[in-house]
């Protein structure tokens, strides 16, 4: 088997689930050739992908959870600055605690009329044209609104906020030279807008309290609350966008499933949200580096070497899941690891739930006969598994009242 998790191309479809599987039963943790580096262990067990997730104490986030090392980050400017995933316990405690009250059960509960609003909102705006991207019109629209919403800036920035996150995430290879770079400094640009615009106008919302916000007794500076800032903007959008997107196309891929869920839509919808997540796995890899000489799946670790969890091929595990490649709508337990585990495990997933639900929803009872047109264009990413776009077809109808 020819292993090679680093190409764009290898992710150009959805995951690469072959080599996934061949490593699960070959080389669950697997020393993978870094061009430019100096490797990484591959970890493709969904128990070894939870247990390193888990382990700070091992295992660190620090200084980076991408595959490359960190010296192009520091090129962009970040200096001795790290977002707040690229840290371990304590100090990541204390940065989470600040925006965690945002994003509890109970918060995110209190949002659900106003998503089930967006969501109907962002459907009237197709309806009536019997066709549309998906990514952009629909599934990109949500996210972007709600997190636009909670850092109180207007919902047409979130879009555009939005774009810039698809570049950052889009492999440098296959884009104009240091588009990445500056797309991080636009988002950067438009930070400092809003720093100047909520400390003249402080509001009820969720930046106007990261600005008032202190850790050790010290207010945030400028570029804490920038990466801060390019962190909501961007995690806020990833699993969303690309589970929503994903998942029309697995539902269009078996519509024997399609069928069951719309028969009994309210009550089946939760079970068939959590497998399309453990299905589709939005993001693709976390790295960590581990902290001293350990051992995992019977191979020596050594102290810095980088050990990257591929949630991926964890999801799709025959030791965990029953036919693991078999999308079951009704699947029950269902312990996927889409939003990761532990310590690191994703803040906004409780948002991203109800978002997914709306929005599925309304496709459902209103785009009826809707079809995939040609083929979707994937984004070119090792990081983050979506379309980019999704052209589709469905019966023309009307726009409801919001």
């Amino acid at each position: 088997m020819n292993i090679d998790l680093l190409s764009p191309a290898r992710f150009a479809a959805g995951h690469p689930l072959d080599q996934y599987k061949w490593l699960r039963e070959n080389a669950p943790a697997y020393w993978h050739e870094e061009p430019n580096g100096p490797g990484f262990w591959a970890v493709t067990r969904y128990d070894d992908v939870y247990a390193v997730d888990r382990n700070f104490q091992d295992f660190s986030s620090e200084p980076t959870i991408m595959i490359q090392d960190p010296a192009a980050e520091q090129a962009l400017g970040f200096g001795g600055y790290k977002m707040m995933l690229m840290m371990d316990p304590p100090q990541h405690t204390a940065y989470r605690k600040l925006i965690r009250n945002e994003f509890t059960v109970p918060a995110a509960g209190e949002r659900i009329p106003r998503m089930h609003a967006l969501a109907r909102q962002i459907v009237n705006e197709v309806i009536e044209k019997g066709e549309c991207d998906f990514v952009s019109e629909v599934a990109g629209e949500m996210p972007s609104y709600v997190i636009a919403e909670l850092m109180g800036i207007p919902l047409d920035d979130g879009r555009e906020l939005y774009k810039l996150t698809e570049t950052i995430h889009t492999a440098p290879e296959v884009l104009p030279e240091n588009a990445g770079g500056l797309a991080v400094l636009k988002m950067f640009e438009y930070g400092r807008g809003v720093i100047e615009e909520k400390r003249k106008n402080p509001k009820d919302d969720l930046a106007t309290k990261l600005l008032q916000a202190e850790v050790d007794g010290k207010r945030l500076d400028d570029i804490e609350f920038l990466l801060f800032f390019l962190l909501l903007i961007d995690a806020g959008g990833d699993t969303t966008r690309n589970l929503l997107s994903s998942g029309l196309i697995a539902l269009q891929n078996n519509p024997d499933q399609l069928a069951w869920l719309k028969a009994d839509l309210t009550s089946r919808l939760p079970s068939a949200r959590e497998e399309l997540l453990r299905y589709t796995t939005p993001v693709i890899y976390m790295r960590r580096t581990a902290k001293h000489d350990t051992e995992l799946s019977g191979k020596k670790i050594r102290e810095r070497d980088k050990v990257v969890m591929y949630f991926g091929s964890a999801n799709r595990d025959a030791a965990k899941f029953d036919a693991p490649d078999r999308l079951d709508l009704s699947r029950t337990p269902n312990e996927h690891i889409a939003f990761g585990t532990g310590p690191h495990g994703c803040l906004g997933q409780h948002i991203a739930r109800i978002e997914i639900d709306a929005i599925l929803r309304e496709v459902l009872t209103r785009m009826d006969d809707l079809e995939i047109v040609g083929e979707p264009e994937w984004l070119a990413s090792n990081f983050i598994s979506g379309p980019k776009h999704l052209d589709v077809r469905f019966r023309p109808g009307k726009r409801l009242a919001a």
